[in-house]
Formats: C-alpha cells, structure tokens, sequence
C-alpha cells in the first residue's frame, strides 16, 4: 500500500468533492483505496490517501487524467440535432460556448449504450467515458442522473458536458489550460498541491468558487471581455467524478450542505460521508459540516465559498 497526502481547503466545496474524486478515482485505478482529512493543524489541512501499490496515488490518478480523452456516450437511437451556427452569446449565460461544444456534433451519433441515466439524451448533457484500452473504462454523468437525486448540474447556455471535461483535461485552443498542459509544465508541483495549481479556464462544471463570478461582483463582464478567470481544472473534473455516486444535502432554495470526515474511509462510505450520513455516528472530532449558498450567474448556478456549521 502506498499513502501521500495533499493540502485542501474545506471552506472550498468544490476540493471536498475533488477529494472524493481522488478516492473513487485511486479506488478505480488502483483498488484498495481509502481516504480521509487531517485537520489536526488548523493551518495546513490535508487529504490523505492511500492504496494498493507502490506508487503516489494522487500521481497515478492525475497521469490518468493527463492522458485519458473523453468522449461522449449516448441512449440507444439518438442523433444529434443539428448544428446552430448563430452566435448566442448571452454574458454570464455562454462561456467560450464555440469551443465547448461536441466536436462531432452533427457529423456522427456518439456511441450509444443500451442503458442510460436519464430518460432521452440531452445534447448538452450526455455522459462521458474515459479511459479504456489498457486502463478502466470510466462512465461520468452525475449531471444527466435521471433518479429521484439532485443532478447537481450547475452549468447552463451553449456549453456541453464534454465540451467542458474536455476543457478541463485538454485545454482550449492554447488559451486556457487542462490538466494535460499542468501535468507536462510542472507534473511534481501538480502531485504535491493539485487544487493549489491555477489556469486560465473558460468555462466549468462551477464547482471551484475561485472561479466563480457574476457580473455584479466583477464589476463587469470576464465573458464579454474575453477575459479567462483562474481557476483549478483538477478540482473542476475531479468533482464532478467525486459526485458521480454522492451528491451534498440541499437544505432550503440553493442552499446545500455537505460534511468532511476525519478518518480513512473507503469509497461507500466517504459517498454517505459526504452527503451528511455519517455525523450522526462519528464524534465531533472525526467529522465537520459546512454550509454554502450556490450563487447565480445569468442561468448558471455556480457554488461559492462555505461557512462551518457550529456543534451540534
């Protein structure tokens, strides 16, 4: 078994999601996989991991990263609609929306599978695979979940889910960078702080409120301008993997909920963790709640920074 640790942020919602998505990530890549905080030092925080084999698992997962593609997954019969060429860039609503959309879109259907989360595939939502060949083959879709969940989609306007993994992992057009172009300029600073290494992004899942903005807090428009905000695309991707089988309380209208654990936890039950299903059972000094209100921005919703729920 090898063990590393990394610093995080539980004020930031989005690096405990990315956390999550560390663990499912080493638990797929690697088995064994266990992870857990470390808030002993109020000052320098950590996520520990640990799992099977010799090797840093937070490097092994964001090799897999750096060099895995996404592509897009659909239900059995569908087709893409047409291509809209008209320019609909609606500030806060679009965000690079030219470059994020699916890059066969309206040239070829995307391969289908005979089971699907959602009821119809939504163009804009369909699910991605990543990975396959010699490495696990991974589905992603928490934002296309047809259950009785929360599908916790933040995004909105012209921009489609691989559009965006894509951004996150490859970058855009050499204006922004993925996890790809941090992994080749710098892979040792990426394994030791992964969350604490920015980029400029044009677009996300919202889930890293470094990266958050609305026009009344700017000041002005970063989408109109064409201006990148910086923002972590390893905590954007991972997120969303960590809410693939999790997902934060909802307590009230865009106000969620979601809880750390101070103790090394597989997969199913850092999920129950972080949903807030395991304080009732863990001492105050093994598990920690926070609050935040996700924010609006044009028809995005975009998560913001956090405040601790005092002891119950």
């Amino acid at each position: 078994m090898a063990e590393a640790e990394i610093p995080v942020d539980l004020l930031n919602p989005g690096q405990v999601f990315a956390c999550l998505g560390f663990l499912e990530a080493a638990d797929t890549l690697l088995t064994e996989a266990q992870g857990g905080f470390d808030w002993r030092d109020p000052a320098d925080i950590r996520f520990r991991l640990r799992a099977a084999g010799e090797r840093n698992p937070f490097e092994t997962v964001l090799e897999f990263l750096a060099e895995t593609e996404p592509r897009r997954w659909a239900p059995v019969g569908y087709s893409d609609p047409p291509r809209n060429t008209r320019n609909g860039h609606n500030g806060e609503d679009e965000t690079e929306e030219a470059d994020q959309l699916p890059r066969d879109r309206g040239a070829s259907a995307p391969p289908s599978a005979p089971t699907f989360p959602a009821r119809r595939g939504d163009p804009m939502a369909l699910p991605i695979m990543i990975g396959g060949g010699n490495r696990p083959l991974v589905e992603l879709g928490h934002w296309t979940d047809g259950s009785s969940r929360e599908t916790f989609k933040l995004y909105a306007g012209n921009r489609s889910a691989d559009g965006i993994a894509r951004a996150m992992l490859k970058g855009v057009r050499k204006k922004t960078k993925g996890v790809a172009q941090l992994w080749e300029e710098d892979r040792a600073a990426l394994v030791k702080a992964p969350f604490d290494v920015l980029a400029p992004m044009g677009g996300s899942f919202n889930f890293d409120p470094r990266g958050a903005w609305t026009a009344i807090d700017a000041g002005y428009s970063p989408n109109e301008h064409k201006h990148a905000v910086q923002a972590s695309p390893v905590v954007e991707f991972l997120a969303a993997w960590g809410l693939e089988h999790a997902r934060p309380a909802h307590f009230g209208e865009r106000r969620v909920r979601y809880a750390a654990w101070g103790i090394g936890l597989p997969p199913i039950l850092a999920r129950a963790a972080l949903a807030d299903g395991l304080t009732a059972i863990l001492s105050r000094e093994l598990s920690r709640r926070f609050r935040f209100q996700l924010a609006l921005a044009g028809k995005n919703k975009v998560v913001t920074f956090a405040d601790e729920e005092p002891a119950p």
